[in-house]
């Protein structure tokens, strides 16, 4: 038995499962302090015989394992959780071998290996909720070096008929603080799923959405793009998306059908705790192998 954490920045998911993807349990728990937070995670696997764990957070996070600060949250605009070593911490409370990614990261994983994108040698994963954020998967391999890739805070073209300033406490008018949930609602005056019906609402969403994933396209070539976050569940912005990918490339890149380019997840709102499953299988062969097994 493996188990996976979803660490977002509203709700943390646990689930425990096995490598196959076949979730056995699951639960959920508001992100709230760290020290609580973890601690609720920590005392769900106490009852569960795993092996494992793999773990996607939020971020930033560092992921370089020669870093001293390796396993950490570092410049989230959650302010509670910066520096917190969530990986330590709960890899010394189950002292079991942990895997550590981005949640978006492990969400594409979990499409890669089960979902949308099995068939394909890579894709991109993009979130667009709270935050935006995406994870790049290329020959088996997550995209990253410096640190993990943050394609949530590009810069796009605005629309022209847009006045909003941008919602983001870093950039202001990166696709973040343009297209996240918050600055929907702080544009309109609405929540998102309050606007379901007025459709300037999401030709703008699509608009900004398809500016970001142009440049995508453009500089990773992925062969699935697969859109999740409580956001894309307005199930009409991928018509418009689809329309403004297709208007902006103008012809230059020779598409696939692209209904089946630009997708939701196979896997629903389990695509990050499968993949976080994946990083703990991978975790377990490392551990399984130092130790000449």
């Amino acid at each position: 038995m493996l188990g996976g954490i979803e660490a977002g920045g509203t709700k943390f998911v646990c689930a425990a499962g096995q490598k196959d993807g076949t979730i056995l349990d699951r639960a959920e728990f508001p992100t709230g302090e760290p020290d609580d937070t973890l601690r609720q995670v920590i005392r769900y696997f106490k009852d569960f015989p795993i092996e494992a764990i793999g773990i996607g957070s939020f971020g930033p996070i560092d992921i370089r394992p020669d870093s001293q600060t390796y396993g950490c949250i570092t410049a989230t605009p959650k302010t509670a959780w910066r520096n917190c070593p969530i990986l330590q911490t709960i890899k010394s409370a189950l002292d079991i071998p942990a895997g550590f990614t981005t949640d978006v990261n492990a969400a594409a994983l979990g499409e890669a290996s089960f979902g949308a994108a099995k068939n394909a040698d890579s894709c991109l994963y993009l979130t667009v909720g709270t935050g935006i954020g995406a994870g790049a998967i290329m020959n088996g391999r997550f995209v990253q070096g410096l640190s993990h890739p943050e394609m949530g805070h590009i810069y796009v073209r605005r629309h022209p008929d847009d006045g909003y300033k941008g919602n983001c406490p870093y950039h202001t008018d990166c696709l973040e603080g343009l297209a996240a949930g918050p600055a929907i609602e702080k544009r309109w005056g609405k929540k998102a799923y309050l606007l379901a019906d007025q459709q300037e609402v999401w030709e703008l969403e699509g608009f900004y959405i398809a500016e970001a994933l142009v440049q995508y396209i453009l500089i990773l070539s992925p062969e699935k793009i697969i859109l999740g976050g409580g956001v894309m569940k307005q199930h009409q912005l991928f018509s418009y998306i689809r329309q403004h990918v297709k208007k902006r490339l103008n012809q230059y890149i020779d598409l696939p059908d692209i209904e089946h380019f630009i997708v939701p997840p196979q896997l629903g709102i389990h695509s990050g705790a499968a993949g976080s499953l994946v990083l703990a299988e991978r975790a377990l062969e490392t551990a399984n192998r130092e130790a000449g097994k």
